[in-house]
């Protein structure tokens, strides 16, 4: 059985159990196969044995993304499962993070194997230093931390920070870690040009990707941020 699911023709995600602090608040990973029959790891994942045969049945992996600064924890493994790979990450991450090789710092120019497939906006104004991938032959948005999406969770501690944080059954972003946009100026005007993008779609990295109303349902959970 597929672990990873097929969101859109040559784009799959995977969701997997991970914890920040004492919650289990998961984490996604968005495989994409490229104009040129390339694939990039967007926000890697633990892959297993059986995960891996299934993302090279899809093509060969030339490029593995941390897409914030928060989102590296298992870059280390993918870069040992895939060494002649380009790894890129935001330029505070190779400084936070210089055990890993990087070969390339993300900002708004994408690299020549994507150009044809991929526009690139890096959110200004956060530590979390962002940047999201608009996929133009899918219609897809690819985000890690700019909103949250659970329903529920079956776990009580976890419940407790949803609904301390304002996340609990509504799309958002929890009241604690606003604090991470330390320019509110700057990410709304970064954030209003993220909506130029004429997205359909939504990958998120902590709950449920966004598939119906995505835009609308994006708007309403930036709303305290007043985009």
């Amino acid at each position: 059985m597929s672990q990873l699911q097929e969101l859109s023709p040559d784009l799959w995600t995977l969701f997997c159990p991970s914890k920040f602090l004492l919650f289990h608040v998961g984490t996604r990973m968005t495989v994409l196969r490229l104009s040129n029959g390339e694939v990039l790891l967007y926000s890697p994942i633990p892959i297993d044995a059986a995960l891996k045969k299934e993302i090279d049945d899809i093509g060969k992996v030339t490029h593995i993304v941390c897409p914030n600064n928060f989102h590296h924890l298992y870059a280390s493994q993918a870069m040992d499962l895939y060494p002649q790979a380009n790894l890129h990450g935001p330029k505070a991450l190779h400084k936070k993070r210089k055990d890993l090789s990087f070969s390339h710092t993300l900002s708004a120019v994408p690299h020549p194997d994507w150009e044809q497939d991929i526009e690139l906006l890096t959110i200004e104004g956060s530590l979390m230093h962002e940047t999201v991938f608009y996929h133009k032959p899918s219609k897809v948005l690819l985000t890690c931390d700019i909103v949250e999406n659970f329903e529920t969770s079956d776990h009580l501690l976890t419940r407790i920070w949803l609904k301390a944080g304002g996340c609990h059954g509504k799309i958002g972003w929890p009241r604690i870690l606003r604090l991470v946009y330390i320019n509110r100026k700057k990410a709304r005007a970064s954030l209003q040009d993220m909506f130029n993008f004429p997205f359909e779609k939504v990958v998120i990295a902590h709950g449920d990707v966004l598939e119906k109303d995505a835009r609308s349902l994006l708007k309403t959970g930036l709303a305290w941020l007043k985009v």
